[in-house]
């Protein structure tokens, strides 16, 4: 039997204190020391700014402007352990300050960076610090999103500034003379940690920079003075996406992976017009491998596991995608050969339901998994019950 729907009153209130208790716990509030995730704090940001919505009283927005702050002054820096110190991106600390996202962003791992001599080991870099190609477009993402939430041309500089790094770093050119990517780089963004591409960076790299693009259009900031050398024009790096996108399948059956598909998707459907054929192909290719992935998925067993077994924030990423397909449905006007993936996809709305009830539940989160991911677990929980602040472009969708 399909779990009830909560009602959206509830969700507000258990989003709003799963925040509210994040913000403590990771030192963004009180007295804790300040714990820092790039992946984590990007959906904190979008969580405070549809929390804001709902209340419309500032506490959110301010907390959301806080983090953003705090994660520039602690992700854009070295490591207090590196013998490096200062900006990242290696300006001046003035400099720094006014453009904390030129060098990039640290992912906040707990150990330090992998060294040039250190020989590689898979399962110990999971553990250790560097950049992330998709933590830099979420984040790209959070900027944006309070960018035009705000209209505070500093988020859009910011955004933009961010995926020109990331371009830079992670796009090279191979033997054969075709753009590749690496999927993990060094702090300075000097060397390739790891050289394998991850399957939807291209994806996210193209999507986000025409938002970012759109954004910067739409509140026309200003190139920056102190850099007259660097361009707000991120046409190179569109199609350098767009050449390592080409012909690429999308299909994964991994529900974290599903979910930031759908969620791509999304933020696509509200960039284009329905008359752009090139737009709906890209849709509709990626719904294709949607649908594929969550029917391999489903005939798993995963849902049947013991919370022990299972991880939450993988989980909640399908449903923070099936969730935003309900939400989009009531807003953009498509194609109908679009309409009728959207309405496949909607089929498996009370799968969203059944993770989302589970990982609400107390007794799911009593266990160490649970506990060990604690901040990315409660954060997805939160934007799974509300995520309209992650989903919604303002400016486009009231």
């Amino acid at each position: 039997m399909p779990e009830p729907r909560l009602d959206e009153n509830a969700r507000n209130a258990q989003s709003a204190a799963l925040m509210t208790t994040f913000a403590e716990r990771t030192g963004l509030t009180g007295e804790n020391p300040a714990l820092r995730y790039l992946w984590t704090d990007a959906f904190a940001v979008c969580n405070f700014i549809g929390l804001e919505r709902i209340w419309k009283d500032g506490k959110f927005l301010k907390l959301g402007r806080r983090l953003l702050e705090q994660v520039h002054q602690t992700l854009g820096r070295h490591r207090k352990d590196d013998n490096r110190d200062g900006w990242i991106s290696g300006l001046p600390d003035d400099e720094g300050k006014m453009h904390p996202t030129r060098g990039g962003l640290r992912i906040g791992k707990r150990l330090p960076e992998r060294g040039p001599k250190d020989p590689f080991d898979e399962q110990l870099e999971w553990e250790r610090d560097g950049q992330y190609f998709h933590y830099l477009t979420q984040w790209a993402h959070a900027l944006d999103v309070m960018a035009r939430q705000t209209r505070d041309p500093r988020y859009a500089e910011w955004a933009i500034e961010l995926v020109d790094a990331a371009d830079r770093a992670f796009v090279f050119q191979n033997p054969a003379g075709q753009h590749q990517m690496c999927w993990k780089m060094s702090i300075d963004l000097s060397r390739r940690l790891i050289t394998a591409m991850g399957h939807h960076d291209p994806l996210d790299g193209y999507i986000t920079t025409r938002q970012v693009s759109a954004t910067c259009r739409g509140i026309k900031t200003p190139a920056p003075a102190s850099a007259p050398d660097h361009t707000l024009d991120l046409g190179e790096a569109l199609e350098d996406f767009s050449e390592i996108m080409s012909g690429r399948n999308w299909t994964t059956s991994d529900p974290l992976g599903i979910g930031g598909l759908l969620l791509a998707d999304i933020r696509l459907m509200q960039l284009s017009a329905p008359e752009s054929s090139m737009d709906m192909a890209l849709i509709t290719d990626i719904l294709q491998s949607v649908l594929a992935g969550i029917r391999i998925w489903t005939n798993s067993d995963a849902l049947s596991q013991p919370a022990h077994r299972r991880l939450a924030f993988r989980e909640l990423g399908l449903a923070i995608g099936i969730e935003g397909i309900r939400w989009i449905s009531d807003k953009a006007s498509v194609a109908p050969e679009v309409q009728n993936h959207l309405d496949a996809i909607s089929y498996y709305a009370p799968i969203a339901e059944q993770i989302i009830s589970f990982w609400a539940a107390s007794e799911s989160q009593q266990n160490p998994i649970w506990t060990e991911h604690i901040d990315i677990n409660s954060v997805m929980l939160a934007t799974a019950l509300r995520p309209q602040g992650y989903l919604k472009l303002p400016g486009l969708y009231a």
